[in-house]
């Protein structure tokens, strides 16, 4: 078991957010994972590119909760996972700091406030959405999140692909999802072969993130740093996973199960229920990708 200590109370005096450049920031207690989640929640606009750009200069960066290297590390197994990759990041942090009520903390954090919101802009739109001047309001504000996505991206990019070889894996996905219509999953695999082949062949250019040992870059030393042991709870076990896996499909289950009898199978919420589940497990790539997957089924087949 490892002896490093995620969590304790940081000293009085000392602020939680931000410590000298030189020195590691003070170990973060539950109350301020809370606040910082809770305000994500509020502020994560821009889909996921804006929301992993937004903890990566949170926590990467400003407060140095996590190394550039671990963080990146985290992001590309993620990115892997169908579903949002965004929540699943934040999930994974908060879970390596604090246990399973700390990545239960961040999820549910991630995505309630922004829900909350999402129901009084709806509302917003569906009462007054013919009105020259919220129809004005919510198309400026079209351009600012793309402006917000773009920038988003090239400051995770820019982090992540290091040198030439990478830039060129980079292009080639965007040539082959944009102009080949290839399926996300087989360019996924693809670079992946790629990457295996690479790190076999020229390790040096297929590394990302800070350099071990390096703490967060130019950030000074993080809490969860490139060498950080990891804790007990990280480390792989069947009993484990397979008790997290019955736990939520047990959810899962009692909630669709609900669905069915009240209202059938057939029945619009159990209908909903199914659908969202199938796109939980074959969206990979995140918000961007499950898009089209929900157009095609909300629009065209569900009407």
């Amino acid at each position: 078991m490892s002896t490093t200590r995620l969590t304790a109370k940081p000293s009085p005096g000392r602020s939680p957010a931000r410590a000298p450049a030189g020195s590691p920031p003070q170990p973060v207690t539950l109350e301020d994972a809370f606040r910082y989640w809770l305000k994500l929640g509020f502020i994560s606009f821009g889909g996921p590119a804006g929301q992993i750009a937004m903890m990566h200069t949170e926590l990467v960066e400003r407060r140095r909760w996590i190394s550039e290297h671990r963080f990146l590390h985290a992001l590309n197994y993620t990115m892997v996972l169908p579903g949002p990759e965004a929540q699943q990041l934040a999930t994974y942090i908060g879970w390596l700091m604090h246990g399973t009520l700390g990545g239960i903390m961040a999820g549910v954090l991630f995505v309630l406030p922004s829900l909350a919101i999402l129901i009084a802009l709806t509302f917003v739109y569906l009462a007054y959405g013919d009105l020259p001047v919220v129809a004005g309001i919510l198309y400026g504000i079209k351009p600012a999140v793309t402006a917000i996505v773009v920038f988003a991206a090239w400051r995770i990019g820019s982090r992540a692909l290091r040198n030439g070889a990478l830039w060129a894996i980079a292009a080639a996905a965007f040539v082959a999802i944009f102009a080949l219509n290839v399926p996300f999953p087989a360019i996924v695999l693809g670079a992946g072969l790629i990457g295996y082949l690479g790190g076999r062949i020229a390790p040096d250019r297929f590394k990302t993130g800070g350099g071990h040992g390096s703490g967060s870059g130019d950030y000074g030393p993080a809490i969860i740093n490139d060498n950080t042991p990891l804790p007990a709870r990280a480390r792989f076990s069947w009993r484990q996973t397979l008790g997290y896996a019955l736990v939520g499909l047990s959810l899962w289950g009692l909630v669709e199960g609900l669905l069915w009898l009240g209202f059938g199978w057939q029945g619009t919420l159990t209908q909903m229920g199914w659908f969202f589940t199938k796109a939980a497990f074959v969206t990979f790539g995140g918000a961007y990708a499950v898009l089209p997957y929900v157009y095609q089924g909300g629009v065209e087949t569900h009407g």
